[in-house]
């Protein structure tokens, strides 16, 4: 049970708010353990999001379920790889943040990394990838690139 007296921008209440969270279960665990799958249920749900609707996947392409299939395996392994992107910047602390954060939604990712400027330019056999000094991330790319490049 909670009892609030204010609002978050400091208003204050003439009655207090009251609000009471109740689960009812059947499984035999303890409630700590309860109240943890269902916010881990919630962070699914937020998993489920991000592949919906920042990956574009809101709809499936075919009626044919084969073709279906393909295409969520497809998106599984471009979701993992833009997780492990997103998880690898905030290992090594190189992309700008506002606030500490835990992980990196898909679309920030997708915007930030995979939707990079540069020039591409070939000379001598050789390719040269030419990125902005003034873009804020450009740092964080070269990272996952030499993080990735030992692989």
């Amino acid at each position: 049970m909670i009892e609030r007296n204010s609002s978050p921008d400091g208003q204050m209440f003439l009655e207090p708010e009251i609000e009471l969270n109740m689960f009812r279960t059947n499984l035999g665990e303890s409630d700590k353990e309860i109240i943890d799958l269902y916010h881990a249920h919630g962070e699914c749900e937020q998993f489920h999001s991000e592949i919906k609707t920042d990956m574009g996947v809101e709809r499936l392409p075919s009626g044919k379920f084969d073709t279906n299939e393909l295409v969520l395996e497809l998106t599984m392994i471009a979701y993992n790889v833009l997780r492990m992107l997103g998880q690898e910047t905030i290992k090594q602390g190189k992309a700008p943040a506002k606030r500490i954060v835990s992980r990196k939604r898909i679309r920030t990712v997708i915007q930030n990394i995979i939707h990079f400027a540069g020039q591409l330019t070939k000379h001598a056999r050789q390719l040269f990838l030419s990125i902005s000094r003034s873009n804020a991330w450009a740092d964080a790319f070269w990272g996952l690139v030499h993080r990735f490049a030992a692989c």
